[in-house]
This record gives structure tokens, C-alpha cells and sequence, in this order.
């Protein structure tokens, strides 16, 4: 199998995932993957329902939006995921949910503090949220500038210790170093929302308080760091 034929495979899997885990209801979300070469994005067509994805029906998509291969249209966030590809060379795959709970703090306009272990296993602090866009980046090229408010809000983050974001008043997107990679951290991300919420439901009218730093720091090491003994080397 060819790269670009492999990327496609992997690609329509995680697309499929997005309903199996209940990440997306009827086609509200999407996943891509780069190729090596960083040359064309492999993305979901517009609109197509999960279950009946197939390799074949994955698009791939120049910087340009030029469709490379494929009969169908492409996502309409496509130009969202070339500029998170071009801002973030580490970026391999993107994946893009309205998943319940992610998506009610991404419409609070709340950042998901870190609360516990569990959150700081996956992510190396709050989970950040964009600034609103203007009416006229809106006009403009919606995307595009949503593509470049995400850039905008991870300046100074690592967007690989910290690989999610919330679309303020929309969803969120997460991301990882190959499409199924993301699909997990969205997986992750969608727990750790729902767990943060019932934190704070329980604590309520006290605010949750934040895990300690120490603790945080600890924890997302252990997985990520240059020491990681987590799992099997």
C-alpha cells in the first residue's frame, strides 16, 4: 500500500471513530492527516455520514485547496487544518469534534482547569479558549480565521504537551502526531470536559480547586517527558 493510500486508511478510521466514541452526532466533526512530505492533507468529505466512509472517499487537498485526489468535496474546515498544519510542524493529525461536553465549555467561552490527575495525564495545564471572531474576519474567510485565532491563542504554549483547544461559541479541536493520535487526545479531551463539569457540579457553591502544579507537572512527565516510564518502551 502506498503512503498517501495508507494515510487515506488511517484517516477514514478515525473519521469512523469520531462516531463510535460519541464524539460527533451525524456529521458535525472531521479528521485529517498530513502526508510525510507535508504536500497534501487527507481530510473527510462534506457531509458524508460516518458509516458509509470508505479509504476512497477521503479527499486529499493541496495548501491551495486544490483537491489532489478524489471525487468528493472536501470538509468545509479544511483551511482551519492547513493553518494548524503550517503554524505547527509537529502536527501530524487534526481532529475536530463537537463532542457534549468539550463543546458546552467551548460555548461557556471557559477555559477546563486542570482539576486532577487525570486531566494533567493527557494535558499539560487548562485547556485553552479563543477570543471571539470579529464580524469581519467572519466575513472575510471564516476558516481561515479560525485557523488563525487557535495560532493566535497557543502563542507562548506547547501545542504538543497541551494538544487541544476551544473554539470560543463553537467546538473544539485537538490534535497529535498522526490522525488516529488525535482522535485519542479528543477522546481524552471529551473526559476530562465531562469530568470537570461534575467536579464542579459536586463543589458547587465552592469553586473546584485547581491540582496542585507539582502534581501536574508530574503526571503529564511521566507519559511525556524525556523520562517518560509510563507504559512499554
Amino acid at each position: 500500500m502506498s503512503t498517501l493510500a495508507s494515510l487515506r486508511a488511517e484517516v477514514c478510521e478515525a473519521n469512523r471513530g469520531l462516531a463510535r466514541y460519541g464524539l460527533a452526532c451525524l456529521t458535525w466533526g472531521n479528521v485529517s492527516g498530513i502526508s510525510p512530505d507535508r504536500e497534501v492533507v487527507a481530510i473527510k468529505p462534506s457531509g458524508v455520514p460516518y458509516d458509509r466512509l470508505t479509504p476512497a472517499d477521503i479527499v486529499l487537498v493541496a495548501a491551495d485547496g486544490r483537491v489532489v485526489e478524489g471525487s468528493l468535496r472536501p470538509s468545509s474546515d479544511t483551511p482551519t487544518h492547513w493553518i494548524l498544519y503550517q503554524a505547527f510542524p509537529s502536527i501530524g493529525g487534526i481532529t475536530h469534534t463537537h463532542s457534549p461536553y468539550a463543546t458546552m465549555f467551548a460555548q461557556a467561552r471557559r477555559e477546563i482547569h486542570c482539576l486532577g490527575t487525570t486531566h494533567a495525564d493527557h494535558f499539560h495545564g487548562s485547556i485553552p479558549v479563543t477570543r471571539q471572531l470579529t464580524p469581519a474576519e467572519v466575513e472575510a474567510g471564516y476558516e481561515e480565521a479560525t485557523g488563525h485565532a487557535i495560532v493566535e491563542r497557543l502563542r507562548g504554549l506547547n501545542p504538543a504537551a497541551l494538544p487541544a483547544v476551544l473554539v470560543a461559541g463553537h467546538a473544539p479541536f485537538c490534535w497529535g502526531c498522526s490522525a488516529s493520535e488525535s482522535l485519542k487526545n479528543a477522546i481524552a479531551l471529551e473526559t476530562v470536559a465531562l469530568m470537570a463539569y461534575g467536579t464542579a457540579m459536586l463543589a458547587e457553591p465552592a469553586k473546584p480547586t485547581t491540582l496542585e502544579p507539582y502534581i501536574l507537572t508530574k503526571h503529564h512527565e511521566r507519559k511525556h517527558g524525556p523520562s517518560a516510564y509510563y507504559g512499554q518502551s
